[in-house]
């Protein structure tokens, strides 16, 4: 596996856990278009999950430089180095539920619109059609993914609602809600993100699926302060969250949910870990983190 590298975070997993040690570690930045064909060129790829992004809504708002040149540059580079390259059989891109914006009706159908306003959710959407002009354009094998929330093990972006809550119960302290806490959304596990990734990805073996947005979530809108007190109850810890924001913060969509009948129907994947056992499994590894 060749993995893009851009920065070394010296507590990351990736490194703590010896992840980075089965990897061929590829030192360039995603928006370097020659840096890219090399990299593609000199360790014959063929197959390609484009998940690199600037992430983090609110440094997005604080600065949306950073997602236009990451999410919307990068994302260009990348498929045009793969066109040019001529080894590439199969891309999937990862786009998001936010590409879709704010719609009344819910859940997200694939069907849907993208009509994206704050400028994570654009760059997104910008990413999702720019990878689906090149499926159609070049006759090219690229789907792209819009997946729920992920969360699980090994996330260490402490603005997050999980990691921060997680952090915050393992120093024995309330969890902080920066929101009211009404607003809602579908979580899915790591691991079954990896597994809808991995069934896109096979399933471009089949012409018929190239150009393709594929939902992957449970379709269960989860409200973030059901979410935090769900991680205090298996915790066991005895505390509150503390809830100081009012209303939606600027920036974000009050209720998102997906519809994920054509991931299951059409290419068999099913979510496994329900939120219970997910949020158990999370909580269980940032202790161990945590604490030790």
């Amino acid at each position: 596996m060749v993995a893009l590298r851009r920065d070394i975070e010296p507590s990351s997993r990736f490194r703590d856990e010896g992840i980075e040690q089965r990897c061929v570690l590829a030192l360039a930045d995603l928006t370097d278009h020659d840096a890219l064909v090399r990299v593609l060129n000199e360790h014959d790829v063929t197959e390609v999950f484009h998940l690199a992004a600037q992430t983090i809504v609110g440094t997005v708002n604080r600065s949306p430089l950073s997602a236009w040149e990451t999410n919307v540059r990068g994302s260009w580079c990348l498929l045009e180095a793969c066109r040019t390259q001529g080894t590439v059989r199969k891309i999937v891109v990862a786009s998001s539920d936010k590409a879709y914006g704010a719609h009344d009706e819910l859940p997200y159908r694939e069907s849907f619109p993208l009509r994206p306003v704050f400028p994570y959710d654009v760059s997104k959407a910008c990413a999702d059609m720019i990878a689906r002009s090149y499926a159609v354009t070049f006759s090219m094998a690229i789907a792209v993914t819009r997946l729920a929330n992920v969360y699980g093990p090994g996330d260490l972006r402490w603005s997050r609602v999980v990691p921060n809550t997680a952090r915050s119960l393992a120093r024995g302290e309330a969890p902080v809600v920066r929101s009211d806490g009404t607003a809602e959304r579908d979580f899915l596990y790591v691991e079954d993100a990896v597994d809808a990734y991995l069934a896109v990805g096979a399933s471009l073996d089949r012409p018929a699926f190239h150009g393709r947005a594929w939902n992957a979530g449970w379709g269960k809108p989860v409200a973030v302060i059901d979410l935090v007190r769900a991680l205090i109850d298996i915790s066991g810890c005895a505390v509150e969250p503390d809830i100081r924001g009012t209303g939606i913060p600027r920036g974000e969509i009050d209720r998102q949910y997906l519809d994920s009948a054509a991931i299951r129907t059409e290419l068999g994947w099913e979510p496994k870990w329900e939120l219970e056992r997910g949020l158990r499994a999370t909580w269980e590894w940032y202790e161990r983190r945590l604490n030790r």
